[in-house]
């Protein structure tokens, strides 16, 4: 899932300046599961700006809505009554969220109440570790379902630096090494020969680096 955390209140609070009247939407979709986005979440923030805004004198109306997800048209569709009746729309979504909702209210002004952090998941409630940095070219048959870009610090292919120390990071002494876990991982799974294949320079260009990405399903196309 997408990982996002709140931004500080202090800069939210500087982006609706100037607004009296604002939505405040959440979404249903990853950032409730990591309890940043939902619909309790909105709850709270919208109860915080009212109460700062009260405080300085300027009080402002806020509307809350929560949509399935921001990243879908038919969800995004949903608040078309509501955007036109406000100052501002502030998204409790994901980066994604953010900018579909600009695409599709070109109108409003659209403002982010998080920060988007990572791709993983959760080891226990309120807890949540990076797993993926989604580059396009899956390395996981080969390390036994461990990512090494997303776990080595230094995103290495072919086994550990020379500065891995009793298992742990050099860059962070706290972090376990990205290819210590692999080893062991391969270990276990009586697939060592597994390390011994060379894996080709990643071509980056599925990542990132290449510009926008974006995955066309034909057999779904009308």
């Amino acid at each position: 899932m997408v990982v996002g955390e709140r931004k500080p209140f202090e800069e939210i609070m500087k982006m609706l300046e100037g607004h009296k009247k604002v939505m405040v939407l959440g979404c249903g979709g990853c950032v409730t599961v990591c309890l940043t986005g939902g619909q309790d979440a909105v709850r709270v923030l919208s109860s915080q700006i009212r109460m700062a805004r009260d405080k300085d004198g300027n009080p402002i109306e806020i509307i809350e809505k929560t949509v399935e997800r921001q990243c879908d048209p038919e969800y995004v569709d949903q608040v078309q009554e509501i955007v036109p009746d406000v100052d501002a729309v502030l998204s409790m979504a994901c980066g994604a969220g953010v900018q579909f909702m600009a695409e599709r209210y070109t109108k409003t002004p659209l403002y982010p109440a998080l920060n988007t952090t990572f791709v993983g998941g959760s080891v226990k409630e309120g807890y949540y570790v990076e797993r993926c940095q989604t580059c396009g070219e899956c390395k996981l048959a080969y390390t036994g379902g461990i990512c090494p870009i997303a776990r080595c610090s230094k995103s290495l292919l072919n086994g550990p630096c020379g500065g891995s120390t009793k298992g742990k990071c050099e860059i962070d002494p706290n972090v376990d090494c990205g290819w210590q876990l692999i080893l062991d991982r391969l270990r276990d799974l009586d697939q060592m020969d597994r390390y011994e294949q060379i894996l080709e320079i990643a071509d980056w260009r599925t990542s990132r680096d290449g510009g926008p990405r974006k995955m066309i399903r034909e057999d779904f196309q009308r």
